[in-house]
């Protein structure tokens, strides 16, 4: 068995629905609990996403150009890769992730916790978060996916770690929400906590901060904060942030889960005190303010007043 269907069995195991060559679909935690306790994300809190209807996947699940110290996903991969002439079309990954989708609710349906209503809208997705695992920016057909997504009416966001703005760049359509994870304050912390995969990522990170002010979407600096290793440095995330001039900001305190705790330990994980104080400093330097927070995920949502609900 190679690497490749190693990793595909593993993934499989954890819950994961692989689709096609690359490409997986997970129902997300907070889906669950939606349905199952009526429960809802902070992105629906947030940005008005409603979590049952929220279709988790990554068209490249197996490819990353990080191995981030924190990252709870299995990250028994290196590849950092997907040529053209091996990846599936986009139609194929957006119909087949909402199939799997539908294997994955399929034992729900049963569920006495379950409103039938809601799960029948469940197997439907109205939106697509492109950010389960891996690096979604290097399906190099990832424009034309979203392009599919919105023919069919549905809304999306794109998580990236800012190591391929080349991709960003060339992209004709955009996601309706774009995320850059910025985890650093300056390159000797990121190469010690992201421990990137490709040469120049820091240079290539900076470069995606300087082009996102003149992209024609909505667009998040999520900063993902852990004890004793990046939490902290201010001065220097507010210069980034500046840089960039997101519609928000987000800094999220690390969970101690999956994989990270392989090499994090539970201190490592901070209070939802010290992310909020985090965010007040931040808010003082780049002049956002906090709008909004939710202690059970760790995290507060910095804004300058820009209209909040996805559309």
């Amino acid at each position: 068995m190679s690497l490749l269907e190693e990793t595909k069995k593993i993934l499989q195991n954890q819950g994961y629905g692989i689709v096609g060559k690359h490409s997986a679909v997970k129902l997300c935690h907070w889906l669950r609990k939606s349905l199952l306790e009526g429960k809802q994300c902070y992105k629906n809190t947030f940005y008005g996403i409603e979590s049952h209807r929220c279709l988790q996947m990554s068209p490249s699940a197996f490819h990353c150009t990080q191995k981030c110290v924190y990252c709870w996903r299995f990250q028994g991969f290196t590849l950092t890769k997907i040529d053209e002439k091996d990846a599936d079309e986009p139609r194929y990954i957006l119909e087949k992730s909402i199939e799997e989708q539908y294997r994955l609710l399929s034992g729900y349906k049963g569920d006495d916790r379950v409103s039938i209503e809601k799960w029948k809208e469940a197997i439907k997705p109205k939106h697509v978060a492109c950010s389960l695992t891996g690096e979604p920016t290097l399906y190099p057909f990832l424009s034309d996916f979203f392009e599919e997504c919105h023919k069919k009416g549905m809304t999306t966001f794109l998580v990236t770690n800012g190591t391929n703005p080349s991709a960003i760049e060339k992209m004709d359509t955009l996601p309706k929400q774009l995320y850059v994870t910025v985890s650093a304050p300056n390159e000797e912390i990121y190469k010690k906590l992201c421990c990137p995969l490709v040469p120049r990522a820091w240079e290539k990170l900076n470069k995606i901060l300087e082009i996102l002010p003149s992209l024609n979407t909505r667009t998040v600096i999520r900063h993902t904060l852990v004890r004793e290793w990046n939490l902290g440095h201010e001065k220097e995330y507010a210069k980034l942030d500046e840089k960039a001039e997101p519609w928000f900001i987000e800094p999220k305190g690390y969970m101690f889960l999956g994989y990270s705790r392989e090499r994090m330990k539970i201190e490592n994980m901070p209070s939802h005190e010290e992310i909020r104080k985090f965010g007040e400093n931040l808010a003082d330097l780049t002049g956002y303010e906090i709008e909004l927070e939710r202690k059970d995920s760790r995290v507060i949502l910095l804004g300058k007043g820009k209209e909040r609900r996805i559309k």
